[in-house]
């Protein structure tokens, strides 16, 4: 990320969520530089999975486990601090780590929320995959997924619509970061059927419209078959370092970006995927 430019206005608070894994560590890196860059306040959190039975049977199992990630928060502050980046953490106890991701966004009034794709297995478990899924469909802001090893590149983004409000608010938060960027920006639509065609020529035509009012460099994309696996493989053939969706599609037939298929490219893709859902 250049330093010197903010991903977009308004973020003013951060939320990292953190555990000990290699997408984990991918999520704070950005997270810092994200916060650097747009002068933000980072929010570094963690949960320890705990239930009745381990405290009671195994009460140092949580302890060791709480003196890690005691140990990795506090790190995370000291990167964050050599980067000038004002950071608070906090540790949570419970058994739904998603639950405690929402709640700590909601407290801290966030305007995104930074995660990696997958944890770590058992007690040391905070962002498998069904956890990513249950907060963006919780969450009350933006979410940015970062897969392991990835940094979010601007250079080309591709944004996939379907139409949807949230596919229309996702298509306003690529443009703007376009324009921050200088971005070039693939605007693509997939149609499940033959039938279905049209539409997605009408949803790629109304961003690029959006894109050409911005003066963009801009390319859209029209194609049939599996939604998740050709945004995936777009996203790889163009080399986009972003990818944008909403959190919600349409229904029925016409469905692109419901939570099966955006989960898809979440778990699947190479790139970091930014989530945006219309409030």
């Amino acid at each position: 990320m250049d330093a010197q430019i903010c991903l977009m206005e308004g973020m003013e608070r951060l939320l990292v969520a953190a555990d000990r894994s290699d997408s984990s560590r991918s999520a704070v890196e950005e997270a810092i530089q994200l916060a650097k860059a747009c002068s933000s306040k980072l929010i570094a959190m963690t949960t320890v999975l705990t239930n009745r039975e381990c405290e009671d049977s195994m009460p140092w199992v949580i302890e060791q486990a709480e003196k890690e990630m005691q140990e990795k928060l506090a790190s995370i502050r000291g990167m964050a601090s050599e980067q000038g980046v004002d950071c608070e953490t906090f540790i949570y106890r419970g058994d739904d780590p998603s639950l405690d991701i929402v709640n700590a966004a909601v407290t801290n009034h966030v305007d995104m929320i930074v995660m990696g794709t997958h944890g770590r297995k058992g007690i040391k478990k905070l962002i498998m995959g069904s956890v990513t899924r249950n907060v963006i469909g919780q969450a009350p802001c933006k979410v940015l997924v970062i897969p392991p090893g990835a940094k979010a590149d601007y250079k080309t983004i591709l944004i996939a619509t379907d139409g949807s409000i949230h596919s229309a608010a996702a298509a306003s938060e690529a443009v703007v970061i376009a324009k921050r960027y200088k971005s070039s920006l693939i605007v693509l639509s997939v149609a499940s059927s033959v039938m279905e065609i049209p539409l997605a020529e009408e949803n790629v035509k109304q961003v690029m419209e959006l894109s050409e009012i911005e003066g963009l460099e801009k390319e859209g994309i029209i194609l049939q078959g599996k939604p998740h696996e050709i945004i995936l493989e777009i996203a790889k053939q163009k080399q986009a370092g972003l990818i944008v969706v909403g959190s919600h599609g349409r229904t029925g037939l016409t469905s692109l970006l419901m939570g099966s298929v955006t989960e898809h490219v979440i778990s699947q893709a190479e790139a970091a995927v930014l989530v945006v859902k219309a409030l």
